[in-house]
């Protein structure tokens, strides 16, 4: 899934808040003290499944005076009925609003921590505890436990979960569990492991989740607000992790209820729901601009007319999905009537952002691509480009590298790493554009 995992910075010890990368295998063995949790149960006329639950959760490990629990009723027809001690909080039922419904019992939540459960999610003794040990070490921490699935149809509410669950199981995804295999347990993350995060059995510090901005409400459909939340959460700087030893019960299998058509239908609308949400490949559109662009390519002022034609055009030809920035597009330029190229140097937020020193020419894109894409990847934050020659060209910088040095002070949570890319060359002031625009010559032409 990514590259090898770099060395610990010198200056780094696991009694820091942050860790290089997504490296938090380097405080697990830590136990912190523990503490303050605020569990929010997201709830849907299943009053059978929330006594199930809330029995659960008052049978933790996690000490009593530090757990707090919170049900969020998305409009039930019947209020639940919740026992002493647990507080509810409601609203109107317009549709599936579960995202709502969560970010409802997070705005009263007093916890450090933020532990999220649906209803029909029931966790054993040990889940809360283990599940927010890393949050309560690593502020950017984002756990994922592990969901299994029963029928728990003809099992009692009151019995013990842990015992009662494995006797009606029923298979667990696969392609779930191949996926925290591969990944280390989500060791190894990159921009797309955002996948693998669900909200049924997530955590995360309550700090954390203020400053990301909770879950997008615009989703009034089940699923698909959890991706979109945590590709949030990752390009900020989350530290993402899957946490085995923290184990709920969903009750049924995954999808329960759907059919085939229901399941593709579900599919389609979620998939294209995050398209426009999440600009990375494998996600966004193949051709459309995304409504935030994935690459901003930052071309430096003071260039003539031609060498800023040829530079720009060769890096939208190469990535038609960039942004092209500039001090000042050349009066008469064909570059004015491309909505990708802008006038402006106000920032824009790109998960990447590649800051050109000099114009250059992308003869072939195969060597830049490869090392952009080091920055999708869990440890490396900045890839400085030079030529075969050993020219540094530029610099590209990803917004998770941004946000965490914003967050930290300092560039050390994330690796640089300087690559030497064919493919491009410098452009000279005055490049042959007939021979670019024709495709005929060889770059000397242009260098």
């Amino acid at each position: 899934m990514t590259a090898d995992i770099p060395e610990v910075p010198e200056d780094w010890n696991d009694r820091m808040p942050w860790v290089p990368g997504n490296r938090w295998d380097l405080v697990s063995h830590r136990e912190p003290e523990p503490p303050r949790v605020t569990v929010i149960v997201t709830h849907y006329a299943q009053p059978r499944e929330l006594a199930r639950t809330l029995a659960a959760l008052a049978r933790q490990d996690h000490p009593a005076d530090r757990l707090e629990i919170v049900v969020a009723d998305d409009g039930s027809p019947e209020p639940p009925v919740v026992p002493d001690g647990v507080r509810l909080v409601r609203q109107d039922d317009r549709g599936f609003r579960a995202a709502a419904a969560r970010n409802l019992g997070a705005s009263v939540a007093t916890g450090d921590v933020l532990c999220f459960l649906d209803a029909d999610t029931t966790p054993e003794p040990e889940y809360v505890r283990t599940l927010t040990r890393l949050p309560a070490l690593l502020p950017e921490a984002v756990t994922v436990g592990r969901r299994r699935h029963a029928d728990l149809a003809d099992v009692p509410v009151d019995a013990p979960i842990a015992q009662a669950a494995p006797t009606v199981e029923v298979t667990e995804p696969a392609w779930l569990r191949e996926a925290y295999a591969d990944s280390g347990d989500l060791l190894r993350a990159d921009d797309r492991s955002y996948r693998y995060v669900i909200s049924a059995v997530l955590a995360c510090s309550r700090a954390f989740f203020d400053e990301v901005g909770g879950f997008d409400e615009a989703f009034s459909a089940y699923g698909g607000e959890d991706w979109e939340w945590a590709h949030r959460a990752w390009q900020a700087g989350a530290v993402f992790a899957h946490v085995p030893d923290a184990v709920a019960w969903h009750d049924g299998p995954d999808w329960a209820g759907r059919d085939d058509r229901d399941r593709a239908a579900e599919g389609n609308r979620q998939s294209l729901q995050l398209a426009h949400l999440i600009p990375v490949d494998g996600s966004a559109g193949r051709g459309l601009l995304p409504r935030t662009p994935d690459l901003e390519v930052r071309v430096p002022g003071g260039l003539t007319a031609p060498a800023a034609f040829v530079c720009v055009d060769s890096f939208l030809a190469a990535f038609p999905r960039a942004t092209v920035t500039m001090d000042a597009i050349p009066a008469g330029s064909a570059l004015a009537h491309d909505p990708r190229v802008r006038e402006d140097r106000t920032p824009l937020d790109a998960r990447v952002t590649l800051e050109l020193d000099v114009p250059l020419v992308v003869v072939d894109r195969a060597d830049l691509d490869t090392a952009l894409a080091v920055l999708s990847e869990g440890e490396v934050g900045t890839v400085v480009l030079t030529t075969t020659e050993g020219v540094t060209v530029g610099r590209a910088r990803s917004r998770r590298a941004r946000r965490r040095s914003a967050r930290w002070g300092n560039d050390l949570g994330l690796a640089r790493r300087t690559v030497s890319v064919a493919g491009v060359h410098v452009l000279r002031q005055q490049p042959h554009v007939e021979a670019w625009v024709g495709g005929w010559g060889s770059p000397a032409r242009f260098v």
